[in-house]
């Protein structure tokens, strides 16, 4: 990885003139994080599987003045990461500064209720295309001479959380991937990390929370007492992206108001 810049100067803190792929930046988190990087001076490229929905996005960028280009693509298809990818190539010149695998769901169902599909799906669409859209961003983040690849996990990933064992071990496998290419991939260059998240307020987390009974657990387990916003998380990957982060690979960071450090309370304490 590039030397850390010894002279104390703002551009520790920048990331003007560098370019990036979101995955699933239209909605949620994704969202929240194309916005981060342009304001930082990041020129993105996102993708989605709905047309009318990455339309939509890119044409109130353009109003707000942000450089936001996009693709339709399905991030579960093989041939479509393949042709999202080349789109990215030529759009950058053959490079890239950062790549954030955004792109996940949930099919939340007891264990023994899941089918093969189901299995599937989850799998193809949380890890193997981050798997795979890591693989073929290598040369562009090689290229660049400073790439860093972010990993939208959760911590599903990190501690059990009822509500899908299939979405807990992609997001866990996640956390594990960013651990061997950061050592596969530093003689590269190439930095990687993975950011958790408990329950943040979005419009996707908005019907569960909601539910009354379902809220006050969630305030109940975490100490800051209130759940986060999307744009606690979208800083801390933006972070990760800048110089100033130069000495960091390899990790897992929790955005979780402390959830998976809460442990057990005696009556009384």
């Amino acid at each position: 990885m590039a030397e850390a810049d010894g002279n104390g100067g703002l551009n520790r803190w920048s990331l003007e003139g560098m370019t990036a792929l979101v995955t699933g930046g239209t909605k949620g988190l994704g969202h929240a994080v194309v916005e981060e990087l342009v304001e930082l001076g990041v020129t993105v490229h996102t993708c989605s599987r709905n047309e009318a929905e990455l339309n939509k996005c890119i044409h109130e960028w353009e109003i707000k003045g942000f450089k936001v280009s996009g693709s339709v693509c399905d991030a579960s298809s093989r041939a479509e990461r393949e042709k999202l990818m080349s789109n990215v190539s030529s759009l950058f010149n053959g490079k890239l500064n950062i790549l954030i695998n955004n792109v996940g769901t949930n099919v939340g169902k007891p264990t023994e209720e899941y089918k093969e599909e189901d299995f599937s799906f989850l799998m193809a669409t949380n890890f193997e295309s981050a798997y795979h859209l890591s693989q073929l961003a290598h040369p562009l983040l090689k290229a660049s001479k400073a790439g860093s690849i972010v990993f939208m996990s959760s911590v599903c990933g990190v501690v059990s959380v009822t509500g899908g064992s299939i979405y807990g071990a992609t997001k866990g496998a996640m956390n594990q991937l960013a651990k061997n290419l950061a050592c596969e991939w530093a003689k590269d260059n190439i930095r990687t990390n993975s950011v958790a998240p408990w329950i943040i307020r979005t419009p996707l987390t908005e019907p569960v929370l909601s539910d009354e009974k379902f809220y006050k657990e969630v305030i109940s387990r975490t100490p800051m007492g209130r759940t986060g916003e999307s744009k606690e998380v979208s800083s801390l990957v933006a972070f990760l992206c800048m110089p100033a982060a130069s000495y960091i690979t390899g990790q897992t960071i929790c955005v979780d108001g402390g959830f998976t450090i809460n442990g057990f309370s005696f009556p009384g304490t």
